[in-house]
C-alpha cells in the first residue's frame, strides 16, 4: 500500500532553533527543488524520514504521492513484489496482478528507508529504474514505465559497503547526487527543551489532562545532560513516558532506561534483572536495599517457609519494606525513595500498588 503523508501533520516534530538544525533544513531546502535522488544519512531516530518529507513537499512533485518503503522491514523473498509489484499467477497466491512501490510512487516521490539492507539482486534492479525508468512486474514480460525521484536513507557507512562489495557502487554513486547527513541530537543541545516541551503538551492531550506539566530545573539539567544515542525518537518516548509517570503540574524525574525497575535496586526480582545474560556482579557485591529495621542482612538468613509462593512472599516483603520506610521517615515519601535506593518514580509506582494495604495516600 502507498503511504502519502499530510505536509501539516509531517513536520509537526521536525522542531529546532539550534544553528546546525536550521543549516540542515536550509540544504534538504536547496536539495528539494532540484530533481535528482538523495541520499539521507544520520544515526537512528535523528528524523530521516521527516528530512524526505521535506523534500518532497518543497519539491515540484508536491501534488504527488509519498511512498515509503522500510527496505528492513521486508523479506528478501518479498522485496521484489513489494518494489515492483506483481502479475496475476506470477506465485502461489497471487491471485490478481498488485502495483508495486514504483509504480504507486509514479509522478512523486519514493523513499527507500534502511536501503543498506537492499538485498544486492534487488540493488541492480533499483539501478536500472533509476537509469531507464522502467522495471518490469514480478511474472511479466513487458516494461512499465515510471517517472520517480529517489530518496534513500541509511544508519550505516554505505562508502564502506561498496568498498567491501556489499553495496554496489554504482547504484551508490547515482543515489548520491545530494548527500545530507542529519545532525544528532547531541550537537543540537539548544533545541532539547523546544522539543521536549512540545513532546510534554502532545501527551498530556492525549491523556485528557486540563495542563502540560513543567519540568522542574532538575529535569531540566538531566534532559540536557543525558547523551541521546536514540536522538529525537528516544527523546520523545523519555518525554511522554515522564508525563505519563507524573502525578501533577511538575516533572521531576527523567528516567531515560525504561527497563529501570524497584526490582533492579536490590529488592527480591520476580524475574531475571537481564533476560538471556548473566548479570556480571556476584550476589554479594549488587547493591542492596537497606534493611528497615537496621539489620546488617538485606533478608532473613533462616530458611524462608517454602510453602508460601514466591510472588506473594515478595508481595508481602514489598509491603514490609515501604510501610518501615514511610514510619521511619514519618510518611515523606521523597525521603522514604532515597532510603529505599529508590527513584521517587519507582516509589510512587511500589506505592499505588500497596497503597490500601499500607497507608492513606498523604
Amino acid at each position: 500500500m502507498s503511504r502519502r503523508t499530510q505536509p501539516h501533520a509531517a513536520h509537526v516534530e521536525a522542531l529546532g532553533s539550534s544553528d546546525v538544525f536550521l543549516a540542515f533544513q536550509e540544504h534538504v531546502s536547496r536539495a528539494a527543488k532540484v530533481e535528482r535522488p538523495v541520499l539521507l544519512l544520520g544515526e537512528r531516530g535523528t528524523g530521516k524520514e521527516l528530512a524526505a518529507t521535506r523534500l518532497h513537499y518543497l519539491s515540484s512533485r508536491w501534488q504527488g504521492p509519498l511512498v515509503t518503503l522500510n527496505c528492513a522491514a521486508i523479506s528478501p523473498a518479498l522485496m521484489e513484489s513489494e518494489l515492483f509489484g506483481h502479475e496475476s499467477g506470477a506465485f502461489t497466491g497471487a491471485e490478481r496482478q498488485r502495483r508495486g512501490r514504483f509504480e504507486q510512487a509514479h509522478g512523486g516521490t519514493l523513499f527507500l528507508d534502511e536501503i543498506g539492507n537492499m538485498p544486492p539482486a534487488m540493488q541492480e534492479k533499483i539501478l536500472r529504474v533509476v537509469e531507464y525508468g522502467v522495471f518490469e512486474r514480478v511474472g511479466g514480460s513487458h516494461a512499465v514505465e515510471t517517472d520517480v525521484r529517489i530518496v534513500a536513507a541509511t544508519n550505516v557507512d554505505l562508502a564502506r559497503m561498496a568498498d567491501a562489495g556489499r553495496f554496489k557502487r554504482d547504484l551508490l554513486d547515482r543515489l548520491a547526487f545530494e548527500v545530507l547527513t542529519l545532525p544528532p541530537l547531541r550537537e543540537r543541545g539548544e533545541d532539547i527543551m523546544l522539543l521536549a516541551r512540545r513532546f510534554a503538551a502532545s501527551m498530556a492531550a492525549e491523556l485528557g489532562r486540563p495542563e502540560t506539566p513543567r519540568f522542574t530545573p532538575h529535569a531540566e539539567a538531566a534532559l540536557k545532560n543525558h547523551s541521546w544515542p536514540g536522538n529525537v525518537r528516544e527523546l520523545k518516548n523519555t518525554v511522554e513516558r515522564a508525563v505519563f509517570h507524573s502525578d501533577g503540574a511538575l516533572i521531576d524525574t527523567i528516567e531515560t532506561d525504561p527497563f529501570v525497575s524497584p526490582w533492579r535496586q536490590g529488592l527480591a526480582a520476580p524475574y531475571p534483572e537481564h533476560h538471556g545474560t548473566e548479570n556480571p556482579d556476584p550476589p554479594s557485591q549488587r547493591p542492596q536495599a537497606p534493611c528497615p529495621q537496621g539489620d546488617t542482612a538485606p533478608f532473613p538468613s533462616s530458611v524462608p517457609d517454602l510453602s508460601i509462593p514466591l510472588q506473594r512472599a515478595a508481595h508481602a516483603l514489598e509491603q514490609e519494606y515501604l510501610r518501615a520506610a514511610l514510619e521511619r521517615t514519618r510518611h515523606n515519601q521523597r525521603q522514604a525513595a532515597e532510603l529505599l535506593g529508590l527513584t521517587y518514580h519507582q516509589f510512587r509506582g511500589l506505592f499505588r500498588k500497596h497503597k490500601q494495604d499500607i497507608v492513606a495516600d498523604p
